[in-house]
């Protein structure tokens, strides 16, 4: 029996580029497009660091022309393959090799369009600032509807228990009132 081996490769990541499709002579459709692996890890001192790889995918066939149609530049994608590894000879003459993950399953991870990621691209952030959260639990910014909406809820609250006197309630009931403030979530 001979000796076994394997060589697959299976990557997340986000595409560079915009796929290139072009066909073979013999009419075979072959996509590439580059892609960015990133790693992030914390160093001996503490401090986070980041890196990012960059792979060149190549497609072949019906793969090749879903590529094609449906990445672009920034898309998440799962890809699967192999390594390859190619040399030829350059116009003038040098001698080139390049390594390459030939795919044979691709999937897309990210529901975005291309028009989407533009405007990620084209919008700058705005910086609003927030109120001191008072129950203990940090608040995001989850946009400004989403804000505008809470607001009005927590001034309502504190004009209802203004309207009530602490004197009218019996003891029984203040045991009983659970305030926004005390819930831990």
């Amino acid at each position: 029996m001979a000796n076994r081996s394997l060589n697959k490769v299976m990557l997340i990541g986000n595409l560079t580029r915009d796929p290139e499709l072009r066909y073979t002579p013999s009419g075979v459709a072959v996509c590439n497009f580059g892609m960015a692996t990133n790693r992030q890890w914390t160093d001996t001192e503490g401090t986070l660091q980041e890196s990012a790889e960059f792979h060149r995918i190549v497609a072949w066939g019906k793969l090749a022309e879903l590529c094609s149609q449906l990445l672009f530049k920034g898309r998440k994608v799962y890809v699967e393959g192999r390594i390859q590894t190619r040399e030829w000879t350059a116009q003038d003459g040098t001698k080139r090799i390049t390594t390459e993950i030939v795919i044979d399953s691709m999937l897309v991870l990210d529901r975005r369009t291309r028009e989407e990621l533009a405007e990620e691209v084209v919008a700058e952030p705005v910086a609003v600032p927030t109120p001191a959260p008072t129950s203990g639990v940090p608040q995001t910014d989850q946009g400004k509807k989403k804000k505008k909406r809470e607001e009005p809820e927590a001034v309502e609250e504190v004009k209802e228990e203004k309207k009530e006197p602490s004197s009218a309630k019996a003891p029984e009931d203040k045991e009983e009132e659970v305030k926004k403030e005390d819930i831990p979530f």
